[in-house]
């Protein structure tokens, strides 16, 4: 399912500090993106009603989207291996979180059976942007695959596999983990400048206005997120994998998923969307 961009391993001494990231992110947290966030799960999940299901975020970092399941009704569980995302999670449940809904925290790994197994199945089973980042992105997808409902939703989201260019980004997130803590901002400021500056030659070109503001505005609307941390997110994050569509949804297939939306970047960098129904 997934492919490998080099033979080197990834352990956890190059893993890019994402709770680090997202405790950051939180400062600038307001009511807007939290309601750009619940809207996004609206619109991807089409679900009759939310109220009493089970939803499992799996790599919850800020706890945006944990919230978000919480505010449209459902029972929520949240996991992260992240020890400073679990603490984000729980910050954000001590703040917004409401006492007459479940909501569980929990630090554990998508890719131990035991700990997965232990926290049951559920109606919704969500992990944006998280699974390539485990050191082992096709398990990770199969054990939580294997976490949803009879009838229910998987919603992940996965790298795009852009062949030699992912290995160019791949390079560059392990120059960034091994810079000192620091320099990181100069690095992501200097290969964010570089892309920005061919987006915006790209919109020029299109005949639109060339500064990225409305993009960032946009990128907000999606899913509440900020340009910045996607940025450093984005840049620094490892380990990392791609994957093709196909390599997603063949699999899933075979397991009884069935696909309900996909929203693609073409033969673009960044997330392909999968929403897929388990029909088993």
């Amino acid at each position: 399912m997934s492919q490998p961009l080099t033979e080197e391993q990834q352990s956890d001494e190059v893993r890019f500090g994402f709770g680090a990231n997202w405790k950051a992110f939180l400062e600038s947290l307001d009511e807007a993106r939290i309601q750009e966030a619940v809207a996004s799960l609206r619109e991807n999940l089409l679900c009759e009603s939310y109220a009493g299901k089970r939803f499992l975020d799996i790599g919850s970092g800020s706890g945006l989207f944990s919230l978000a399941a919480h505010r449209l009704g459902c029972d929520v569980v949240s996991i992260d291996y992240d020890r400073e995302s679990v603490a984000c999670t729980k910050r954000l449940k001590e703040q917004f979180g409401d006492s007459s809904r479940s909501w569980s925290i929990d630090r554990g790994s998508v890719l131990d059976p035991a700990f997965m197994n232990s926290i049951g199945t559920f109606d919704i089973v969500y992990s944006w942007g998280v699974l390539h980042h485990t050191g082992d992105m096709k398990r990770a997808i199969l054990l939580a695959s294997e976490r949803v409902k009879p009838g229910g939703k998987f919603f992940i989201s996965i790298y795009n596999h852009q062949g030699g260019a992912s290995r160019r980004w791949l390079k560059i997130k392990r120059i960034y983990n091994r810079l000192p803590p620091r320099v990181r901002p100069i690095w992501v400021i200097m290969i964010a400048g570089v892309y920005e500056l061919k987006f915006a030659f790209a919109r020029l070109l299109q005949g639109r206005n060339p500064l990225p503001f409305a993009d960032w505005k946009a990128k907000r609307r999606d899913r509440g997120m900020s340009a910045w941390h996607d940025w450093v997110d984005w840049v620094g994050g490892l380990p990392f994998e791609v994957a093709t569509p196909e390599a997603i949804i063949m699999p899933l297939r075979e397991q009884g998923f069935v696909l309900d939306r996909l929203k693609t970047v073409g033969h673009g960098w960044g997330c392909n969307e999968y929403v897929f129904h388990n029909e088993m």
